[in-house]
């Protein structure tokens, strides 16, 4: 049963940005030990481990023990289970819609922009 304790410790979890880019890395890399994790940041080991301790309190992320080693694994279950929380069949659909034309938008953006550094780089500017 998912909670609203359960709840409190994911959002927490998600509210600082290295722990994001801890589950974005784990997200990437299924599997990756602690110490490759650790090596994309500048802060100690043990700093690490504490966001990573939280991280598993949370149940947003799994380790298994291989020898000596720990390997991670992001676990998207409470993050689905917030999610279905405030939507419904309908506006999963509109969001995915809305977030297609999003990305799109943005990609037309960057490429327009590239285009007009080039330009004006070609004539001198």
């Amino acid at each position: 049963m998912f909670t609203y304790n359960n709840m409190d410790m994911v959002f927490q979890a998600l509210a600082h940005e290295t722990r994001r880019a801890i589950l974005d890395i784990i997200k990437t890399k299924p599997g990756c030990s602690v110490g490759a994790l650790a090596a994309n940041f500048d802060v100690s080991r043990i700093a690490v481990m504490n966001h990573i301790s939280i991280l598993e309190k949370a149940g947003l992320i799994n380790s298994e023990k291989r020898g000596r080693s720990r390997h991670l694994y992001i676990n998207v279950a409470p993050l689905q289970m917030i999610y279905e929380r405030w939507t419904d069949e309908y506006s999963s659909y509109w969001a995915g819609q809305m977030t297609d034309i999003k990305q799109a938008a943005e990609a037309k953006h960057k490429t327009n922009k590239h285009k007009t550094n080039i330009h004006k780089t070609n004539k001198g500017e």
